[in-house]
């Protein structure tokens, strides 16, 4: 009997088969595994970790880091100071012998010189800080030439202040001193503080005053307000703040009608638009009150 019973449980433990499937802790550990995150860190960041490990380790020795940072600047100096990236000279083009002068004298450089140790921007600054510059560009031509193209100021008027004379561009922006009246006669002289910030209305009074035929000998600047014209003869227009050119127009219109301006007028007041007032010279007024006093004897 017994060995019947062992001879079946043997038979029954035949007829039981092997589970293929795999257990749920290898289950999860497969899906885990199948994951892009964590196949791109197996394939990316192991080995890069692996490396950075090793370069760690490596430069931690103080005197192959130095070995390492000297020949990187070897490096460097046998590429930056090759023949194609040197600057032999500069170039200057737009300005003027003065200026050319003080742009040498603000940006010394000693050639030859490598391109890499040149700051572009900081010389464009410091070069656009000159009073004569408009606008400067900076650029390394073929062959090393080092090329500074200069837009200078043009002075327009020349102006008066209690410190000497300057001159000043369309926008009266400061260019640089006029040591006299005679160095350039060709300009218009503007008087008095803050003419500087009214060059551009300056200019037009200038212009609509064409007419006087070389009379002109300058405008005021009155209050940081207003305009005196200032004509030889000791004659003045006086100008409204609002308007001048046009009340400028209107004395001209007037004196070319009745010559006044020809007259011993000293000033003529157009402050008031609607009521100008002349003012007769000294020498004028002495006649008249001579003339009414031969009148009132005779009387």
């Amino acid at each position: 009997m017994q060995q019947v019973r062992a001879q079946r449980m043997r038979g029954q433990q035949a007829r039981v088969r092997h589970d293929p499937a795999p257990s749920r802790l290898s289950y999860r550990v497969q899906r885990w595994m199948l994951t892009p995150g964590i196949r791109l860190g197996l394939r990316i960041g192991v080995p890069f970790f692996a490396i950075f490990a090793a370069t760690s380790l490596w430069l931690a020795d103080e005197g192959r880091r130095n070995d390492l940072l000297g020949l990187v600047a070897d490096v460097r100096s046998s590429i930056e100071a090759r023949p194609e990236f040197m600057v032999s000279a500069m170039a200057i083009d737009g300005a003027s012998e003065s200026l050319a002068m003080d742009v040498r004298e603000v940006v010394p450089l000693d050639f030859p010189v490598s391109s890499f140790d040149l700051d572009i921007d900081a010389m464009r600054e410091t070069i656009a800080g000159l009073d004569p510059v408009k606008a400067v560009s900076l650029r390394i031509r073929p062959g090393g030439i080092l090329q500074v193209d200069v837009v200078e100021r043009q002075p327009v008027v020349a102006w008066r202040t209690r410190e000497g004379l300057s001159l000043l561009d369309e926008t009266g922006a400061y260019i640089g001193e006029l040591p006299a009246r005679e160095d350039r006669t060709d300009l218009p002289l503007i008087a008095g503080e803050g003419a500087d910030k009214v060059v551009p209305e300056a200019l037009a009074i200038i212009a609509a005053a064409t007419p006087l035929d070389g009379r002109l000998r300058g405008l005021v600047r009155v209050g940081e307000r207003r305009w005196d014209v200032v004509l030889d003869r000791n004659q003045r227009i006086m100008l409204p703040t609002e308007a001048p050119v046009r009340a400028l127009e209107r004395v001209i219109a007037l004196s070319e009608a009745q010559d006044m301006l020809a007259r011993d007028v000293a000033v003529v007041d157009m402050r008031l638009g609607a009521r100008p007032t002349l003012r007769m010279s000294d020498n004028a007024v002495k006649d008249w009150w001579h003339l009414r006093k031969i009148s009132s004897d005779r009387n």
